[in-house]
């Protein structure tokens, strides 16, 4: 007979402690951390911004019983919505990630750290209207960046050495820890009160990455971020109230994270926490693609250009290889019919049979109309996706992260192209100098979607120069977003 497992109830797991401490303690000292944060905002409320022009995504968002107003309530960028922080959480998130145009993080664990904005600005806005009405002094928009910082910190650092996709979980199990720390922090929970938070996060149910593989991609995966980073907030208010928490939620025997979900294993640690993560984070600036097709989309691109050269078109291929990275024929090498828009955008077939047709690739060539087409389908049935060794190390090496992919076209007649290869993609970290005024120029274009120019060159004002955003209190920034 086995012995009783003991009820002595244990010290906090120290991936929570490390957590919280970094949350309540670390000071962010990089002026590099907070400027790519500034690029990472502005980037962010812009994807969410363009969202706004699918019925698919704004269906979803607003408050759960239609007409209703929170006093002090959060704020909903390019709506006029107020809403709790709870369902503000929800909303801003999911129209972040609708168009999957946000910022992306890609090691053993892929993801997306900006998801974590619709819990950070929602926290963040409700508090400084709550504080203004009682005569107290706001938070500042340098208090959402530092928030910024610490949660891709937090679900970057996690995502290196440990991959929840091959236990078949949703990298949205990060953004919920990460939101769940900084939201607590913003709240002013005390140190014990933030373990409780983050262990009630681990120990709640996670997601299954079902909605993001074939057969049964679809649309859950553009509002599953907004779902963990609203939960988040809910579970930090809980833990604000006095609930207790579960300090062992995953070391526990048998029952904790470690044993029901990930396989037996601990998690592995490549390095601690401070601001490597969004000083090293990598931008979609040109293509609202899954980003492990990011360099292929620009390769086709490239391609594109030189068939016109050529006085030829993509009737005229014949086939085409990618050599390419392990995890991007893991996640979007898909063959067969594409049921969506989001079964489309993790297809790199699709992704490189647009540009090479037409010419671009925008958040509307996924859409059916787009997606009609015949010579796509023709066309994705001719690309072959073979791993390179050396693309998958380099992917893995924490001094390159480099996402390469490279296209080799055979044309009908026998000819074959010039391999085009794609080391980093515009939006990395090697790209910088290129990228940000590009970066810039997307978030102009997204203003100019939903705003008038007087409110457009308000926002930009605010946004382009460090100094007056950090400065700025959160509640007068989201208001310059607010519709009539």
């Amino acid at each position: 007979m086995s012995a009783p497992i003991s009820n002595v109830r244990p010290p906090a797991d120290s991936v929570i402690t490390d957590i919280v401490d970094y949350v309540l303690d670390y000071e962010v000292a990089s002026d590099l951390a907070f400027e790519t944060a500034r690029n990472c905002l502005i980037d962010t409320l812009g994807c969410g911004l363009e969202a706004l022009e699918y019925p698919a995504c704004t269906k979803l968002l607003g408050p759960v019983v239609p007409g209703t107003v929170v006093p002090h309530g959060a704020r909903v960028p390019g709506t006029n919505h107020q809403l709790d922080p709870v369902q503000a959480a929800f909303s801003i998130g999911t129209a972040i990630r609708w168009l999957d145009f946000n910022d992306t993080w890609l090691a053993a664990e892929w993801g997306h750290p900006s998801d974590n904005l619709g819990g950070i600005l929602a926290t963040a806005d409700w508090l400084s209207r709550t504080a203004v009405a009682a005569g107290k002094p706001p938070l500042v928009m340098r208090d959402v960046l530092r928030a910024m910082i610490k949660a891709h910190e937090i679900q970057g650092c996690i995502a290196l050495e440990n991959s929840f996709n091959r236990v078949g979980l949703d990298h949205v199990v990060l953004v919920k820890v990460a939101s769940t720390a900084v939201v607590s922090q913003l709240l002013g929970l005390s140190r014990e009160e933030t373990v409780n938070a983050v262990s009630l996060a681990w120990v709640d149910g996670q997601s299954l990455r079902t909605y993001r593989h074939a057969p049964n991609t679809g649309s859950r995966k553009s509002w599953a971020a907004g779902d963990a980073t609203s939960r988040a907030v809910r579970l930090a208010l809980i833990a604000r109230t006095g609930e207790m928490g579960y300090p062992s939620v995953l070391s526990a025997k048998t029952w904790g994270f470690y044993d029901v979900l990930f396989g037996g294993r601990p998690f592995r640690f490549q390095r601690p926490y401070g601001s490597y993560v969004m000083e090293h984070v990598l931008f979609k600036i040109s293509y609202p693609a899954e980003f492990h097709s990011q360099t292929a989309v620009e390769a086709a691109m490239t391609l594109h250009a030189k068939l016109a050269a050529l006085g030829r078109t993509a009737d005229d291929i014949a086939g085409i290889s990618i050599r390419t990275h392990e995890a991007c024929i893991r996640i979007i090498d898909k063959k067969g019919p594409l049921d969506n828009p989001a079964d489309r955008d993790h297809c790199i077939q699709y992704m490189v049979a647009v540009p090479l047709i037409h010419g671009r690739l925008t958040a509307a060539d996924y859409e059916d109309a787009v997606a009609a087409d015949p010579r796509i389908d023709r066309l994705r049935d001719r690309i072959e996706c073979v791993e390179d060794p050396a693309f998958t190390a380099d992917y893995h090496d924490p001094d390159k992260r480099s996402i390469a992919n490279a296209l080799t076209v055979t044309l009908s007649d026998g000819t074959v192209l010039d391999e085009v290869a794609v080391e980093y993609p515009i939006g990395h970290k090697r790209r910088r100098a290129d990228g940000i005024p590009l970066l810039e120029a997307k978030f102009r274009t997204n203003l100019a979607r939903r705003f008038a120019k007087k409110q457009q060159d308000a926002i930009l004002a605010a946004s382009l120069d460090q100094a007056t955003l950090e400065a700025m209190p959160v509640h007068d920034y989201v208001d310059l977003y607010v519709t009539p």
